[in-house]
């Protein structure tokens, strides 16, 4: 008796939820703009990091360390969490993720000591790599039945275009309003209640099924049937993504170091130059050819790597400008042919772990590297680091140009 009386109010209820849902379209795009906000922030500290160093008089070695444990806290959530959301839903884990974002954003409002700016960063590490593969899946779960590419182009063009907002407009903040090392977190911390409110009415789009708990041993698996085309994928991919950790890492303060340009604005000017201009790419090249965008991406990363190197070596700032908006280009043009390829191919079970796959090559490409550089400057100059950086990069570009032109042979 008293199960008839409860089960028609839960079937009530329910129906109820399920009419506040967003429609598929409207979640669609919904998606995307948390996207963008997750990218944004996952940047924003980058112009800031200038202004640490002028407020508490840290080293070189220290600002990589901060970059350090927030590719740390990424790659780590990758690993473990990069599959989660085909097992247990894509709702659960973005919320989760933007739980932990917000409590690292509230960290970087009271940080006073580099200690709790290296937790705020390492918690925001792990909930970005969390949210990126599933807000990935999620796109392409989402995709509207007319235009099958649409997610795969939006994941190629949000990543470089929230990086390019992040910095751009952190750089402008720190410029022009007050409270430097405030303002921009109260901001993000209003975009992750509205990013909150996104995914409570979002509709489920992945089934539960089993296998969650051994989900988050850390493994890489490529299905046998998407290995060639994953692995033609990967010089392309650790070229372009070495030279976005190069922009991200010490980007600002080349600028000022290297170029003499001490204005706030123009440091975040310098990430955007590279990131806006991929995103630009990307969605200006979105209906041409994979082999042709591969090959344009193999050609001006390399070409455009050269000249911002000739921009460094004899201190030329329209040099080192051009040179970064030819490698945004190719930038963009590889993010968009190695990650629109993978949405196409993955199935719809496997596309969180095939995402966190990729997305752990290009983010230890983007650290690993500008870590190693990071400390480098600390000890031979930030002018020979960027020197010696960028000559690998191009050597990255000529080898991504080969093993395409091998794989097509």
């Amino acid at each position: 008796m008293t199960s008839t009386t409860i089960t028609p109010a839960a079937s009530t209820d329910e129906q109820a939820v399920r009419r506040k849902r967003l429609s598929r379209p409207v979640a669609f795009a919904a998606i995307a703009a948390v996207f963008v906000t997750f990218t944004a922030a996952s940047s924003a500290p980058s112009p800031l990091y200038v202004v640490y160093q002028e407020l508490w008089g840290f080293s070189a070695s220290t600002l990589t360390a901060v970059f350090a444990v927030y590719v740390v806290g990424l790659i780590a959530a990758l690993l473990v969490l990069g599959a989660l959301s085909d097992h247990i839903g894509r709702r659960p884990v973005l919320g989760a993720a933007i739980a932990l974002e917000i409590v690292a954003l509230v960290l970087f409002l009271a940080a006073g000591d580099v200690p709790v700016l290296l937790v705020a960063r390492f918690l925001q590490g792990i909930a970005t790599g969390a949210a990126l593969t599933t807000l990935g899946a999620a796109l392409v779960d989402l995709n509207p039945p007319h235009a099958p590419g649409r997610a795969g182009l939006l994941n190629s063009v949000v990543p470089p275009a929230g990086l390019a907002i992040g910095s751009l407009g952190t750089g402008a903040l720190v410029q022009f309003a007050p409270g430097p090392t405030h303002l921009v977190y109260a901001l993000l911390l209003v975009g992750m209640a509205l990013a909150a409110v996104v995914v409570l009415l979002m509709p489920e789009t992945s089934s539960r099924r089993p296998g969650g708990r051994s989900s988050l041993i850390p493994k890489l698996g490529v299905p046998a049937r998407l290995r060639g085309a994953v692995l033609a994928l990967v010089p392309i991919i650790v070229a372009s993504w070495a030279l976005g950790g190069l922009y991200l890492a010490l980007g600002p303060s080349v600028a000022v170091g290297v170029f003499g340009l001490s204005n706030h604005l123009i440091g975040g000017l310098v990430v955007t130059l590279l990131c806006g201009t991929g995103a630009v790419t990307a969605f200006a090249l979105r209906t041409w050819p994979t082999p042709r965008v591969l090959t344009i991406a193999g050609a001006l990363l390399t070409v455009g790597t050269a000249v911002t190197l000739a921009g460094v070596l004899t201190e030329s700032v329209v040099l080192g400008a051009v040179g970064t908006v030819l490698a945004g280009i190719g930038f963009g043009a590889s993010a968009l042919a190695s990650f629109g390829t993978i949405a196409l191919l993955a199935a719809p079970h496997e596309r969180g772990e095939l995402f966190a796959v990729a997305l752990t090559i290009a983010y230890v490409a983007f650290s690993l590297p500008a870590v190693i550089a990071g400390f480098a400057a600390t000890s031979v100059g930030l002018h020979t680091t960027a020197v010696v950086y960028s000559t690998v990069v191009v050597v990255l570009g000529v080898a991504a140009l080969a093993a395409q032109r091998l794989r097509r042979t």
